[in-house]
């Protein structure tokens, strides 16, 4: 007896893409994801080191997308920025026009973050509803969402941070932001990846795990940059490699208790946040060269090449900027340059976790 076919099901299985098809969309909408949150990296660093995260002391997350659109709505935001300790003790002497020019940068970098929410969630509506990503998928997906909300929330109490008594954001909150966004980024690219090249093979190449512990001491590096940056320690010595006359300057453990120096310290700061750099440096040209003979998988190679070049690039970067005393371009490329290396890291893991 022949079994009856429904003819809607048929059509509906008909109409859809093939796996392949299905996973190379949803790669491409998270890899444009990973764009967005580069971009927001960035222009993050410009808002920071030019003075203009503090500038938009009234934020309406719903209704207030538009700018102020008239002198009138401008002055009107001015008097609301002239309550806040830094108009008070740092910029008391700006006019409404050079307050303009703080308040813009602000305002693209928060517009920047709700456009990355609709991108990721209106998309992520759409494949679910059409089965590109399956209920049992979707857990996924939802804690990049939910990272991202935490992400913004962690970047409102941290702005709000600095307009209550000091005009300075705390250095933790400012970390756990930028730590945030990595985060994200890297659950995103970690997923195109997967439905990029899928997995080969049955077990972790053995490299691997030297290649995790890699990843993730340049994770802590740059959570210590994080620090460095919230703490403008960047500007406490701007001499390499010493730190003025001293290899190990005074004053490493002058706050009590002692593990307070690793966050708080500027000078242990800036000292911690260089030997970990130099330390992973070095590691990474180990890797390297170690990684030329022992013939890793072509997509693994790739990965080293990219790692080792990101590096010097890095470590150039970061050695220019403490030098010429944190110069805002050079600062803003090291910043971004760190989620460039974590990319290559990132890639470079993946293409060792099978085979």
């Amino acid at each position: 007896m022949r079994a009856v076919k429904n003819p809607t099901l048929v059509h509906i299985m008909n109409e859809l893409p093939d796996t392949r098809t299905r996973d190379r969309a949803i790669a491409t909408w998270l890899l444009i994801c990973c764009g967005l949150v580069f971009a927001m990296v960035v222009l993050g660093g410009v808002t920071r080191l030019t003075g203009s995260g503090l500038s938009m002391a009234e934020w309406r997350p719903i209704m207030g997308t538009l700018p102020p659109l008239s002198d009138a709505e401008w002055q009107r935001v001015f008097e609301i920025y002239k309550q806040t300790p830094e108009f008070q003790k740092i910029n008391s002497h700006m006019g409404v026009n050079d307050f303009k020019g703080i308040f813009w940068l602000e305002y693209l970098h928060r517009l920047l973050g709700r456009l990355l929410g609709f991108a990721f969630l209106l998309p992520l509506v759409y494949f679910v509803s059409r089965s590109y990503i399956t209920l049992r998928q979707l857990p996924w997906y939802l804690l990049m969402l939910a990272l991202g909300g935490v992400q913004a929330v962690i970047g409102k109490i941290m702005v709000a941070s600095g307009q209550v008594d000091a005009p300075q954001v705390s250095h933790y909150r400012l970390t756990a932001h930028l730590s945030a966004a990595f985060l994200v980024y890297a659950l995103m690219f970690w997923r195109a990846q997967s439905l990029l090249h899928g997995a080969s093979g049955s077990a972790p190449h053995p490299w691997y795990r030297w290649t995790v512990a890699l990843t993730v001491l340049i994770a802590v590096t740059i959570v210590s940059g994080g620090f460095v940056a919230g703490l403008d320690a960047g500007l406490m010595y701007n001499t390499f490699p010493r730190m003025g006359d001293h290899w190990i300057p005074p004053g490493l453990l002058a706050l009590d208790p002692a593990w307070r120096n690793v966050f708080d310290n500027l000078t242990t700061v800036q000292f911690d946040h260089r030997l970990l750099a130099l330390t992973t440096f070095t590691l990474i040209v180990v890797f390297w060269f170690r990684a030329r003979r022992a013939q890793l998988p072509q997509r693994a190679q790739s990965g080293a090449n990219a790692l080792l070049v990101t590096a010097v690039l890095q470590v150039l970067l970061g050695i220019s900027t403490v030098v010429l005393a944190v110069p805002t371009a050079l600062a803003v490329g090291h910043q971004a340059t760190a989620l460039l290396l974590l990319t290559s890291a990132l890639y470079l893991l993946h293409g060792l976790r099978r085979g």
